[in-house]
């Protein structure tokens, strides 16, 4: 199911330059080894709060609204913030989990467990106070963080091999409640695109169509039970790496979903070890979920 990551790393491209970054280098095979940054890693609440505020919010809510909780913004993330996912997402290349499943997608994943090791900025980012604040205004919804053993509550996917892709789908929740996805660009040297369907649940809207090319630090907010999805193949020599974060209404889920959740994470992005290793581990520990 799963492959050997690549061990070779894409040059980095003029974002890496003019973030005044040096090139990231691939961490070790050590659990404690950090990924690599060059600067000091900005505080994401304030570099969220100071990009926000420059919005119209009102206005974006009603979009969300409008577009049955879809939201797209070109330019949303500081620039010290895009440059240190970008270093994170080019060191963490080593970790990558590769995946085909035949007629559906091809990629490469690395979950929230890798992520919490290697590269804690991310998790302090998925965290940020000013970030849930301003999606809660969005949504009108209350938002929790993932549980502690969901390897989707941030994650990192990668399209390094012509013809990675994922096909048309739901981020369907397993959960009571329902699920946000906050996709991020990190790295897009590539002709990917995110096509997407708005109302398909919606009887009363005809659907709609669009497409999108996100660029480093551009935003894309849905609920993922809405939209209607997929991202089109990579082609020879190009990389597309973006970033997820997943925050729910209500974080309990009934155990036959959690069977089914498990195995899908397993089988399609993370690998058995991953996600089984550490669901084991916290039972052990007799930690909740």
């Amino acid at each position: 199911m799963s492959v050997p990551a690549e061990e070779n790393v894409i040059t980095p491209n003029s974002m890496d330059t003019a973030a005044g970054l040096a090139p990231a280098s691939a961490v070790s095979g050590t659990a404690s080894a950090p990924a690599s940054h060059s600067n000091a890693a900005p505080d994401p609440d304030r570099a969220v709060a100071s990009r926000v505020r420059t919005f119209d919010n009102a206005q974006l809510r009603k979009d969300f609204d409008d577009q049955s909780a879809f939201l797209y913004l070109e330019d949303f993330l500081a620039p010290e913030v895009t440059a240190q996912l970008v270093a994170a997402a080019r060191a963490l290349l080593p970790e990558v989990n590769r995946n085909y499943l035949p007629g559906h997608k091809q990629g490469g994943s690395v979950s929230r467990h890798t992520i919490d090791r290697l590269a804690p900025f991310i998790a302090q980012l998925y965290r940020s106070k000013e970030l849930i604040g301003w999606l809660e205004h969005l949504t009108g919804d209350k938002l929790l963080l993932s549980p502690a053993d969901d390897p989707h509550a941030y994650a990192l996917y990668y399209y390094t091999k012509p013809g990675d892709h994922i096909g048309w789908h739901y981020d369907t929740s397993y959960y009571d409640g329902r699920r946000y996805t906050l996709l991020l660009g990190v790295i897009d040297e590539s002709s990917c695109r995110l096509d997407y369907e708005l109302h398909t649940r919606n009887p009363e809207k005809a659907d709609e169509r669009g497409s999108v090319q996100i660029p480093p630090g551009g935003l894309v907010f849905f609920d993922g039970d809405k939209l209607r999805h997929r991202i089109t193949p990579a082609l020879d020599n190009e990389m597309r790496v973006s970033l997820t974060f997943e925050y729910v209404t209500d974080p309990n889920m009934r155990p036959w979903r959690r069977v089914i959740s498990n195995f899908k994470d397993a089988i399609a992005y993370f690998g058995f070890r991953q996600v089984f290793s550490q669901f084991a581990r916290r039972n052990a520990k007799g930690e909740g979920v």
